[in-house]
C-alpha cells in the first residue's frame, strides 16, 4: 500500500486561472479541409491550450511571451508542432495529417490489450489506471477490470481464463519482473509495487502473446518504461497513511533525465479508528524508494536504469480454528530489490539492437504461531534472487514488416528454511526465440515465431510454436485468430522437494473481431486453453495433472455519447476444470468465477475542477472446498456472489505555483459483504469465512505537485 501516495497524487490536472496577456486563436482542418473537433492545442514547456470545438475553431490566452511552440494532437492523426509568436496576433491555420500507417495497417491483436499513449489499440492509458474508482492507482487492480481477469481479492497475484497468479508473468522493458506484488498476509493479497505513470505503454496478453517471452502458462502484463520526460519535476503528498516525495530531474540539453522517490505508509493509526477483522501485531508498516536514469546516447540510441528497494513489516492475530479460545499470530518482514538496465540502438542495415541486464532479491521472513501456554512457532526464511540478461536483434521488412532473433539467460537461486530445515536448489535457464510479423498486404498480417527453452534444474528442453493472423476489414475494424504453446516451471515450492518434475504446457486457440475508433472500443474474443502436465501432490509429486478453460469475453469502452463522461463495461463468461495438486478429478478450481463482469464511470465536472470515479464488479460464487460433502462432491460449494461498488472523488486547486489535488476514494463503499471460501477445522465442525480484513477502505490525501503539467492526459482522456 505503500504507493497509493505516490500514484494518486496525479488524478486530475486541468486549467485552473488565466493570468494570460496575449490571445492565441485559430482553426484546425484536416487535409480535404474539414474541421476537426477535440484537437488538443498546448504551449510546450506551460500550462495554455485548448481544446478545438465542433467547428474546429480554438482560443486561448497565455502570460508566455515572444517564440514559442505550439503543439496540436488528435488520435488518429500525426502529431504537429510549429513555432509562433505570441505577440503576432496572427490567426493560425493548422492542418492535420491522417496517421496513415498506423490508421490502415492491422496489428496482431489476439489475446492482447494495448495501453500505450500513441497506438491505435489504445485501451487503458496511465491516467486510466489512477482514476478507475476501486483500483488504488494499481494496474493489477485496474486490469481486473478488463476481460479475462479474475476478481481473486484474497489472494496475490493476476488470474487469467482459468490460470493461477503464478501463470501471469510481468516484464519490464522486456525483464521479467519474478515479485511485481508486495508479499501478502494469509488472505490478504498485495498490491503491485509500482506506479503506472512510469510506463508509456502496457499490454495485458491474456493469451496468445508473442514468443519473445516465455516461462508464463495464461498471461503477459508487459511493461514499457518512459525514455525521458517532459520537463523537471517535483511532488510532495500526505494522506490518512503515509507521506511520499519525489523529484524528476531534465537536463537542459534535454538528452539526460534522473529521478529519485520515497514513501513512507503506516497504516497502524488507520487500523486504530478502522478496526479490522484481525488485529495488528507488526506495523502494517513499509518504507519504499526508487531511482531512475535515463540517458539519449545518440539519435537513435537510449539507456535506460530502474531500481526500486521496499522493507515491509505486517502481522496480524486471529482466532484459532483449530484452538478454539486460542489466537494465532502471523508476522511476516520482507526486503525486496529490482534493478533494470536495458539499452537500445539503431546499428545500420535496417538492423536494431535491445540488450537488457537486470537483478532482483526477494526475502519473507515469517513468524507463525499459535499463542498456546507453551508456544512452538514455526520460523520460515524464503530468499529468491534473479539474475538475468537478454539480447535481441530486430530488422526492418520493408515498410511495415519486422524479424526479430534473440535469446536470454536467467540465474535463479531459492532458497527456504522452515525451522532448522533447509531446501534450496539453482537453476541456469537458457532460452532463445525468433519471430516474425510478415505484411502480405496492409490488410493481412501473420506473426510466425517459435521459441525454445532449456532448464538445468529439470534438465528438460521445450519448443513452443507460436502463429498470430489478423485481417483488417476496414479503417477502424479487424478479425484475429491465434494459436500456441506455453511451457512454465512448477513453483519453487514443489521443485524444491522433487526435482524430477517437467515443464507445465498449455495451448491457447483464440478468435477475436475489434472495433477501434476515436472515441469507442468494441472488443469480444473466444478461447480455449488446454492444459498439460500440471503438477500432482498426490500420491506423490509428478506431472499428471491436466485441464481446459474456455469462454467468451466482450469489451466495450464510450467516450463521447456523453459529455465529460468515459466509461467502459466489460464481460467473461469462464467454464474452467482442471486436477491438479491435491484435487481427486477435474473440477473448477477454487479461484475461478464462471460469471465476472466490470463498469467503470469516470465524470469530470469542469466548473467545479472535480473529477468522479464510479466501478462495479461483480463476480459469481466460486466453488470451496467443504471436508464435510462426500467425495463425490468435492468443491462443490459455492461462495455468495461478488458485488463491490468503489468511489473516487478528486478535487483540483492551486497553492502558490504548486498543483494541488484533494483525493477521497472508497472501496467497497455500499458495505457488500464479499465472502472469497472458508477455512475449515482439521475435524470440520468449524468453519471461518475469508473476508476482506476491513470491509472498506476509505483512503484521503492531498498532493502537492511542482512542474507536471498532465492537462493534456485529462483532455484525451475524456
Amino acid at each position: 500500500m505503500s504507493s497509493i501516495s505516490r500514484y494518486l497524487c496525479l488524478l486530475m490536472f486541468t486549467p485552473l486561472f488565466s493570468l494570460a496577456q496575449s490571445k492565441i486563436s485559430g482553426k484546425v482542418t484536416d487535409s480535404k479541409k474539414h474541421p476537426l473537433p477535440g484537437v488538443n492545442i498546448a504551449l510546450k514547456g506551460s500550462y495554455d491550450g485548448a481544446t478545438t470545438t465542433a467547428d474546429g475553431s480554438f482560443s486561448f490566452t497565455t502570460s508566455a511571451t515572444g517564440d514559442q511552440v505550439l503543439s496540436a494532437t488528435l488520435t488518429n492523426y500525426q502529431p504537429l508542432e510549429l513555432k509562433i509568436n505570441t505577440g503576432s496576433g496572427e490567426q493560425l491555420n493548422i492542418v492535420l495529417k491522417n496517421a496513415v500507417n498506423a490508421l490502415r495497417v492491422v496489428t496482431i491483436s489476439a489475446g492482447s490489450f494495448e495501453a500505450s499513449d500513441d497506438k491505435k489499440g489504445t485501451v487503458l492509458k496511465p491516467l486510466d489506471i489512477v482514476t478507475t474508482a476501486g483500483a488504488g492507482a494499481d494496474i493489477a487492480n485496474a486490469i481486473k477490470t478488463l476481460p479475462g481477469a479474475q476478481q481473486t481479492n484474497d489472494r496475490e497475484g493476476l488470474f487469467v481464463r482459468g490460470g493461477t497468479g503464478y501463470e501471469t508473468q510481468t516484464l519490464i522493458d522486456g525483464m521479467l519482473v519474478r515479485n511485481p506484488f508486495y508479499s501478502s498476509l494469509p488472505d490478504i493479497p498485495g498490491r503491485g509495487r509500482f506506479s503506472p505513470f512510469l510506463f508509456k505503454g502496457t499490454t495485458f496478453s491474456s493469451g496468445g502473446y508473442s514468443a519473445q517471452y516465455g516461462q508464463g502458462l495464461s498471461s503477459a502484463l508487459i511493461l514499457e518504461s518512459i525514455d525521458l520526460p517532459e520537463r523537471s519535476s517535483s511532488s510532495v503528498g500526505v494522506s490518512v497513511i503515509g507521506v511520499n516525495a519525489g523529484v524528476d530531474n531534465l537536463s537542459k540539453d534535454k538528452k539526460t533525465s534522473y529521478g529519485i522517490e520515497a514513501d513512507y505508509t503506516n497504516l497502524a493509526p488507520y487500523f486504530n479508528i478502522v478496526k479490522p477483522k484481525n488485529s495488528p501485531n507488526l506495523g502494517p508498516e513499509i518504507i519504499g524508494t526508487s531511482a531512475n536514469f535515463r540517458h539519449k546516447t545518440s539519435r537513435t540510441g537510449m539507456l535506460k536504469f530502474y531500481g526500486y528497494g521496499n522493507w515491509t513489516k505486517m502481522g496480524f492475530n486471529s482466532n484459532s480454528l483449530e484452538y478454539p479460545g486460542y489466537t494465532e499470530s502471523f508476522k511476516l518482514r520482507n526486503n525486496n530489490v529490482y534493478t533494470n538496465l536495458t539499452y537500445r540502438e539503431n546499428i545500420g542495415h535496417d538492423w536494431h539492437l535491445y540488450l537488457g541486464a537486470s537483478f532482483s532479491s526477494n526475502t519473507d521472513n515469517i513468524d507463525a504461531d499459535t499463542l498456546l501456554k507453551n508456544p512452538a512457532p514455526s520460523l520460515i526464511k524464503v530468499t529468491s534472487n534473479l539474475s538475468q540478461s537478454r539480447v535481441m536483434f530486430y530488422k526492418n521488412l520493408g515498410r511495415f514488416s519486422v524479424l526479430r532473433l534473440g535469446g536470454e539467460y536467467q540465474y535463479v537461486e531459492e532458497k527456504s528454511a522452515f525451522n532448522q530445515n533447509k531446501a534450496n536448489y539453482s537453476d541456469n535457464y537458457t532460452a532463445a526465440f525468433a519471430e516474425g510479423d510478415i505484411y502480405f498486404t496492409p490488410s493481412f498480417v501473420g506473426r510466425v515465431g517459435g521459441r525454445a527453452e532449456y532448464s538445468s534444474v529439470l534438465a528438460k528442453m521445450d519448443f513452443a510454436p507460436r502463429v498470430s493472423l489478423a485481417y483488417k476489414l476496414n479503417n477502424y475494424s479487424q478479425f484475429s485468430v491465434a494459436y500456441g504453446d506455453y511451457y512454465q516451471k512448477p513453483e519453487p515450492q514443489y521443485i524444491r522437494f522433487d526435482r524430477n518434475l517437467g515443464y507445465m504446457k498449455a495451448t491457447h486457440y483464440i478468435v477475436s473481431y475489434q472495433r477501434v475508433a476515436a472515441d469507442y472500443t468494441f472488443r469480444t474474443e473466444l478461447f480455449y486453453k488446454k492444459y498439460k502436465d500440471l503438477v500432482k501432490t498426490v500420491p506423490y509429486y509428478n506431472n499428471n495433472g491436466d485441464g481446459y478453460a474456455q469462454g467468451v469475453e466482450l469489451f466495450w469502452r464510450d467516450r463521447k455519447t456523453f459529455k465529460n463522461v468515459d466509461y467502459w463495461i466489460s464481460y467473461s463468461y469462464l467454464d474452467t476444470k482442471r486436477d491438479y495438486l491435491n484435487y481427486p478429478y477435474r473440477v473448477q478450481p477454487d479461484f475461478a468465477a464462471n460469471h465476472t463482469a466490470s463498469i467503470v464511470y469516470k465524470h469530470y465536472l469542469p466548473k467545479i475542477t472535480t473529477n468522479l470515479g464510479l466501478t462495479y464488479s461483480f463476480a459469481s460464487g466460486r466453488p470451496y472446498y467443504n471436508p464435510n460433502q462426500p467425495a463425490d462432491k468435492f468443491m462443490s460449494d459455492r461462495t455468495i456472489t461478488y458485488n463491490a461498488v468503489g468511489v473516487s472523488a478528486s478535487y483540483l486547486t492551486s497553492i502558490r505555483k504548486a498543483f494541488t489535488i484533494f483525493v477521497l476514494s472508497v472501496s467497497n463503499a455500499l458495505g457488500n459483504k464479499q465472502v472469497f471460501g472458508y477455512h475449515y477445522s482439521t475435524d470440520g465442525l468449524r468453519r471461518d469465512e475469508v473476508v476482506p480484513n476491513v470491509p472498506r477502505f476509505i483512503y484521503l490525501g492531498m498532493f502537492m505537485n511542482f512542474g507536471i503539467d498532465r492537462r493534456q492526459d485529462v483532455i484525451n482522456n475524456l
